[in-house]
């Protein structure tokens, strides 16, 4: 099968692609392009898939670049290789041409930017917590200290959980709550004390409050869509024993 990448028009000339699970070498609960190095699948096929990637972008393996993604606001500066152990943070900035910015995700909201005029990139995982915890704006903040300007930057959200899918409990809305009153108008009404986050309605929010140039959203739903994305809630939710992490990448 033929890797499928979704792209955004608003990032062109940039070179990127929100890939989703086709295409890959990976089997069983990984059928597809499980790129999560992080995962119980195969260590070569994840390194296959990985090479995939990267040859679809017409990158160096070596010079796709990802994180220990740890549900912080923490952001690397990256000019070069990363070395091992990974850098612990959820998102990586450049202005150095040949470098892709690689983000792993599977419900959270791989987020990419792009400054076209300064010559200068991002990515973020922004899973509620990184979000709530400030890991766009630390992305922005990032960007222009390599010469990006917020009003120039476009931020392009790929496929997350949906609000329909992504059920809470009233500790979880009380967290955001505490933080904000005003984080109340991203939940609605469910079963019982249940509620519905809106994850990207949220990312959305932060971004165009942080004053980006333009701020969207693929809207593809990663729990909806089991063919052609993987799901950590779904996972769970089916039982498995794993699941796979979908990669998404932007490059000069």
């Amino acid at each position: 099968m033929t890797i499928e990448l979704i792209t955004a028009e608003s990032l062109a000339p940039l070179t990127h692609g929100f890939f989703t699970r086709r295409g890959g070498a990976s089997s069983g609960v990984f059928h597809g392009l499980n790129c999560g190095k992080g995962s119980s699948d195969q260590a070569e096929i994840v390194r296959i898939n990985r090479g995939r990637v990267a040859d679809t972008l017409g990158l160096a393996q070596d010079a796709l670049l990802t994180v220990n993604q740890v549900h912080s606001a923490d952001v690397v500066h990256v000019t070069g290789t990363l070395g091992d152990p990974l850098p612990r943070a959820d998102a990586l900035v450049t202005a150095t041409p040949g470098i892709g910015l690689g983000i792993l995700t599977a419900d959270c909201q791989p987020v990419l930017f792009g400054d076209t005029t300064a010559g200068v990139i991002g990515a973020a995982h922004a899973g509620w917590k990184g979000a709530l915890d400030g890991v766009l704006e630390a992305t922005l903040d990032a960007m222009e200290r390599l010469g990006a300007r917020r009003d120039r930057i476009v931020a392009v959200i790929g496929p997350t959980i949906s609000q329909r899918n992504y059920e809470v409990g009233p500790e979880f809305f009380e967290t955001f709550v505490d933080r904000d009153r005003d984080h109340a108008r991203f939940f609605a009404g469910g079963k019982a004390d249940r509620m519905h986050f809106d994850l990207p309605a949220f990312g959305l929010f932060l971004l165009r409050r942080a004053g980006v140039g333009r701020a969207e959203w693929t809207r593809h739903c990663t729990y909806s869509e089991p063919a052609r994305f993987y799901s950590y809630r779904r996972s769970v939710h089916l039982h498995e024993a794993d699941y796979g992490r979908l990669i998404s990448v932007i490059r000069l």
